[in-house]
């Protein structure tokens, strides 16, 4: 029930929108009235005297206007409603991307991107029934079941008792449905998030689906997940198959007993036949509101597990410092330091007390076998995870009180495997300078020379690049990723294997573009090739999360140690072999 309670909480913000919402259905349930009582008065006051047949159509103009009225505030409450719940729904999901933006990466490396899209899409739309029958069909069935109950009463309180003599049944019956419906319900919705995961991993990975000739397999495979998606719906619908004909029987039995006992005393002269008429009448209003009440229990149970979900992540801890925290200077020397810095992903150990500088302007080249943790003292300097021991610095500025966006934005970070959204040239480079003119970014695709297949699209920046910037080549998807870098001009560099997606020439070409873009910049290089590091200031070789040499190219190559023995063996290749 917390749950939902979290999702009416978010109802308080529009007060206005509530109050007309309360109103509306106080109105229509005051309507409800009219029509039994106009029928009721018509049987025993208009019908039997002639006298006072006169009346008759000003009674069924009343009855009417009991319809109109309903009717008409019912559109109202429903435009209101409509309104009111899609508001609600808007900031829901807008705090659920808000949040998901503020997770840590060690969280999204847990959680599966089909998971996540389906707790954003899909459960914050089952949210929204909780909204919409909560506040549309609740509130008013509540009200005109209270309303009605106490009129009932107020008419022969002997009859009224027979009446309503199923709602604790009724009642008992929802409650027992409610408390052992709440793990099914979750586990459906869990089946159709793993359901949707695989198809998100299928879809993204079709060609290696289609290169592997694993069609049917995975077939299979999605055959057997939707299985479990049917097995548990019908699970659940099974439960719903025994529950609603009960409550059904229970709610007619009233109409029986109303039948009994109130024909009786109609029968004895203590009931009159219009009092009768208007419990018959007023029976079906005030059973008619306890059916819906028990058909938006199913629909609360699907929205709770739905919502469970939802709040889920909501309630995830946050990445520190995601948006308080001090900020660095607009303009900074770029004077880095890493100090015994140490970091264990999930408990396995990776770096181990690493200590290193750049001074301002200097290049940094990290070397060093698969795993040795060259990636992961990038991570740690622009803080997709935090240091689990040491202190890294930025002009004498611990990194760990800084607000990330203050980190980030002096930082261009451009990764081994480039990524592309699903937008055009464009939109993907304005990402690094939102209000970058055509010159700047045509400047910028010209130094990561790219400006020449740029200027071949269909077109030219206006041109879309697919998802994952499938429509590209991975070498220019590369050199895109370095024109956003260049683009920004942040006064630290990292690259991450910057050149590996090109060619020797088109390495040449960039490498000259990176060589003038990182005069009087501090850059941190990670790089197989000699061409790439070679002239760096300062050399740092990693072994299982250890630095362990150090110095120039020349020096390292005199020690005779490991980055000699890497370039023997050709783990450090001239540009030349790799053509």
């Amino acid at each position: 029930m917390k749950s939902i309670l979290r999702v009416f909480s978010y109802l308080r913000h529009y007060p206005g929108l509530a109050t007309a919402q309360l109103m509306c259905a106080v109105g229509m349930t005051l309507a409800v009235f009219v029509f039994p009582n106009a029928t009721g008065y018509v049987i025993d006051k208009i019908i039997p005297n002639p006298a006072r047949h006169n009346e008759f159509s000003f009674w069924i103009f009343v009855a009417m206007l009991g319809f109109f009225t309903k009717e008409g505030l019912n559109s109202l409450r429903i435009f209101i409603n409509n309104t009111f719940e899609q508001k609600v729904i808007y900031d829901i999901r807008s705090d659920l991307y808000e949040k998901i933006q503020r997770l840590p990466l060690q969280w999204f490396d847990t959680r599966r991107t089909g998971d996540v899209m389906t707790r954003v899409v899909e459960d914050v739309t089952n949210m929204e029934r909780v909204i919409i029958d909560g506040v549309e069909q609740g509130l008013i069935a509540s009200l005109q079941v209270l309303g009605i109950g106490i009129f009932l009463f107020y008419l022969n309180p002997t009859v009224a008792a027979w009446a309503t003599l199923p709602v604790p049944l009724l009642a008992v019956g929802a409650w027992i449905y409610s408390t052992k419906g709440r793990d099914r319900y979750r586990n459906q919705r869990d089946a159709a998030s793993d359901l949707n995961a695989l198809l998100h991993d299928n879809i993204s990975g079709v060609r290696q689906i289609k290169a592997y000739a694993a069609e049917s397999v995975e077939h299979v495979r999605f055959n057997r997940f939707s299985d479990l998606l049917r097995i548990a719906s019908l699970r659940m619908m099974k439960w719903w198959a025994i529950y609603s004909p009960s409550m059904s029987l229970l709610r007619m039995s009233g109409y029986v007993l109303v039948l009994a006992f109130g024909g009786a005393a109609a029968m004895e002269g203590k009931l009159s036949m219009g009092d009768f008429t208007k419990f018959l009448l007023f029976l079906s209003l005030f059973y008619e509101p306890i059916d819906r009440l028990n058909s938006l229990n199913q629909m609360l149970l699907s929205g709770r597990a739905a919502a469970d979900r939802v709040f889920e992540i909501l309630d995830s801890t946050e990445e520190l410092n995601a948006t308080e925290g001090a900020r660095l200077p607009t303009r900074i020397t770029g004077h880095v330091r890493f100090s015994n810095v140490s970091f264990s992903y999930q408990e396995q150990p990776t770096l181990h007390s690493v200590t290193l500088e750049a001074r301002p302007g200097q290049t940094i080249a990290l070397v060093g076998s698969t795993g040795a943790g060259k990636t992961t003292v990038l991570s740690l300097l622009a803080r997709f995870y935090e240091a689990t021991d040491g202190e890294i610095t930025i002009d004498g500025v611990n990194t760990a009180t800084l607000a990330k966006p203050s980190l980030r934005e002096q930082l261009a970070y451009v990764t081994q495997e480039p990524f592309l959204f699903n937008g055009t040239v464009r939109e993907n480079l304005l990402l690094a300078m939102r209000h970058a003119t055509d010159t700047d970014l045509w400047q910028a695709l010209e130094a990561a020379h790219a400006d020449k297949f740029v200027r071949n699209l269909p077109e030219l920046l206006d041109t879309n690049v697919g998802e994952r910037g499938v429509k590209l080549s991975g070498g220019e998807k590369q050199r895109l990723s370095i024109a956003r870098a260049l683009l920004k001009n942040a006064p630290i560099l990292l690259l991450d294997e910057a050149t590996a997606s090109v060619d020797s020439e088109t390495e040449r070409q960039i490498q000259d573009a990176l060589d003038r873009l990182m005069e009087n910049r501090t850059a941190f290089v990670i790089a197989h090739r000699l061409s790439t590091i070679q002239n760096a200031d300062r050399i740092y070789v990693l072994e299982k999360g250890h630095v362990i040499e150090q110095g120039t190219h020349a020096s390292l190559l005199s020690q005779g140690g490991k980055y000699a023995e890497l370039c023997r063996k050709s783990f450090l290749a001239p540009e030349d072999d790799n053509r």
